[in-house]
């Protein structure tokens, strides 16, 4: 975020305790899932609320598996991860590419190309959080839902400073604070989906600006 930016936060917010390349750090792939079954089907019921049956979606941070709906056909998942071995094993995308967003935050697609847009238990590892949601808010469709979701789980040495210093309630307000900043969004919800037992589970949606007004 630039210093001139209303909803700027200092350089110490977006430091980790593991300053090493992330690509080091995600080299070995982990097939494992970072939150429980019941968190899973909350993350999976969102899909099926926002994302549109056939639709092309964008499966950003993206890993073995995406958590979409098995009985719903999209037209087209792309993926983008820091590990290539997770994303070949992930049966729901049709395209794949490792990208470290961190070093890169920009999006190889054309402007108004998808319908949808998922970063799943992973915002909390951007260390150039707004610079991506500009991006995505670029290479989505107006109106175009974005599902942000998390739960309480983390690679703590991986994640920003700003989000170790927070609660859940604090993450949501984190996470539409870097969608203001990024511009280009309609309608944030802050979402408290959690199960009755198990880990929680949060969400923050919001919409790619530009869709007409009904």
């Amino acid at each position: 975020m630039s210093p001139n930016d209303a909803h700027a936060l200092p350089p110490e917010a977006f430091r980790r305790q593991d300053e090493t390349p992330d690509a080091q750090f995600y080299q070995a792939p982990r097939f494992v899932t970072h939150i429980d079954d019941a968190a899973i089907a909350a993350v999976t019921q969102l899909y099926r609320e926002y994302f549109p049956a056939g639709g092309a979606l964008l499966d950003l941070m993206s890993s073995w598996v995406s958590h979409l709906p098995a009985d719903v056909p999209y037209r087209r998942v792309a993926g983008l991860g820091m590990n290539a071995a997770e994303l070949r094993a992930n049966p729901r995308l049709t395209e794949r590419a490792v990208r470290d967003l961190n070093q890169q935050p920009t999006l190889e697609f054309a402007d108004n190309e998808f319908d949808g847009a998922a970063i799943c238990v992973s915002i909390d590892y951007l260390t150039q959080p707004v610079a991506v949601l500009r991006e995505l808010a670029r290479v989505l469709r107006p109106g175009a839902p974005l599902v942000v979701t998390f739960s309480n789980r983390c690679f703590p040495s991986k994640a920003i400073a700003a989000w170790h210093s927070l609660d859940d309630r604090g993450h949501l307000a984190l996470v539409r604070r870097f969608l203001l900043a990024a511009d280009g969004w309609d309608a944030i919800e802050l979402l408290d989906r959690s199960p009755r037992v198990g880990d929680p589970l949060f969400a923050v949606v919001a919409r790619a600006a530009g869709a007409p007004v009904a």
